[in-house]
């Protein structure tokens, strides 16, 4: 997960030029989102895939799925969830770092290591970092990122935010833009094949390569405080479902881009509604 403790070095995914775009209906299947709510994208990958509805209510349930508020439009939750009914579903899948505490689900060369041979972690969340600084890891760790993927599309999900696109800035300077950019290539093409749209999430430094990394809107932390919210609705076209954690910056989003972004206050922890803690508003 990806939240403030770690935001000096926030970012992920990017986004795709699409070649052309349709209005047509959402997809069909019992999660899909009602018709006539996004359009749809024709890619230059193997078929369309449908983008978030602009300006939608959004809930941010990577913590935890439970029962959407009322009025919400859009949610993204984990990948071993299930898709909400009738809203439009993103589906979170760390993509660039291991779970905390599952190193042992990855090969050993498929985590990056230091001088000496030991793992380099994200200091703010204890994930050990993947290593894709070869064309042969890429493809190996994108075997693995990509059957996450494909469950996603299975399960009815309409999208998927790829986090943690910004690995390289927690590398030591072991990975660079162009290697998480070749990454992201491979995992919005197994998007994109699976008939899901993809988002990148934060890395606003990264927004320019959007087209060049393959992702089709936004999902953002803070970028109302940050003040990068401007950088999103522009290479987006206000396709951008940011997440808010704190009063100052969910005020700064609001009042600046809430009648044009999707805005949510969620708590740190992103708590399941019910848990104490649990923090949750709109604009």
């Amino acid at each position: 997960m990806h939240r403030d403790r770690r935001r000096p070095y926030r970012a992920l995914g990017a986004a795709l030029a699409a070649t052309g775009l349709l209005l047509a209906a959402a997809q069909t299947s019992s999660t899909a989102a009602p018709a006539g709510t996004a359009p749809v994208v024709e890619n230059h990958a193997v078929q369309d895939v449908t983008l978030p509805p602009a300006h939608a209510d959004f809930d941010y349930q990577i913590g935890g799925a439970y029962t959407p508020p009322k009025g919400v439009k859009a949610v993204s939750r984990d990948h071993t969830a299930k898709p909400a009914d009738g809203l439009y579903n993103i589906c979170y899948v760390n993509a660039f770092q291991a779970q905390r505490g599952a190193e042992g689900q990855w090969d050993e060369d498929l985590l990056l290591r230091d001088a000496n041979g030991k793992i380099v972690y994200d200091g703010g969340w204890h994930e050990a970092l993947l290593d894709i600084r070869t064309k042969e890891k890429r493809e190996r760790i994108a075997a693995k990122v990509g059957g996450w993927i494909d469950d996603c599309a299975a399960k009815g999900f309409q999208a998927v935010e790829l986090d943690n696109l910004d690995s390289y800035e927690r590398s030591d300077d072991r990975l660079d833009h162009a290697d998480n950019v070749a990454f992201a290539k491979l995992l919005t093409r197994r998007a994109h094949d699976s008939g899901m749209a993809a988002g990148q999430k934060n890395a606003a430094d990264m927004v320019g390569r959007r087209k060049a990394m393959g992702f089709d809107f936004a999902v953002t932390e803070q970028c109302g405080q940050y003040k990068e919210c401007e950088q999103y609705a522009k290479a987006y076209d206000d396709r951008v479902l940011d997440v808010e954690y704190d009063a100052k910056g969910m005020a700064n989003a609001c009042r600046t881009w809430g009648d044009r972004l999707s805005v949510v206050r969620r708590d740190l922890d992103v708590k399941p509604r019910g848990e104490k803690g649990y923090v949750f508003a709109h604009c």
